[in-house]
């Protein structure tokens, strides 16, 4: 197995421990914000990294979509804590967390396929956290935003495995 592909399956798989511990426990308000931020602002950066690297047409476009998709995420949670005043971390904290998100993708003939890879993994994750979420919180806010990210991440789901499967 290539270096690459060891490094991306570590990365997914201690990422799921995380979530997989992460997940006997509901979070607080403020704690879903800044996981689900973190992880918005890794995806946004990663497919920042891979529009500029990628190959194929379809693997920049459906960046775009993540990036813009994902934006308007993490602007709806930054409101949702504003309005219910919660102690958010700072920023810095919040993109020190994303930076260790974002999995690790060489450049090279097999990124498109590697990013791919790493956008079905990540997308099931963050799908999971929000529906886990939106099952456990008594928040009105946070289960309509659910109910508003949830379909716009199926659909990065869809795309990201298309992609997975065309390369």
């Amino acid at each position: 197995m290539s270096r690459m592909a060891t490094r991306v399956r570590n990365i997914s798989f201690v990422t799921l421990l995380g979530l997989s511990a992460g997940s006997a426990f509901a979070q607080s308000p403020a704690d879903f914000i800044n996981e689900a931020s973190a992880k918005g602002m890794a995806d946004i950066e990663a497919s920042r990294q891979a529009h500029s690297k990628a190959e194929s047409k379809e693997v920049k476009d459906y960046t775009i979509v993540v990036i813009n998709d994902r934006t308007t995420a993490n602007q709806h949670l930054a409101k949702i804590a504003k309005k219910l005043d919660l102690p958010i971390a700072p920023r810095e904290e919040i993109a020190d967390k994303a930076k260790a998100l974002i999995p690790e993708v060489k450049d090279g003939a097999s990124f498109d396929q590697a990013y791919a890879a790493s956008q079905v993994k990540a997308t099931e994750e963050a799908i999971e956290q929000i529906q886990q979420e939106a099952q456990t919180t008594d928040v009105p806010e946070i289960k309509a935003f659910a109910d508003e990210t949830l379909p716009k991440l199926q659909s990065h789901l869809e795309m990201a495995r298309a992609l997975q499967a065309s390369r």
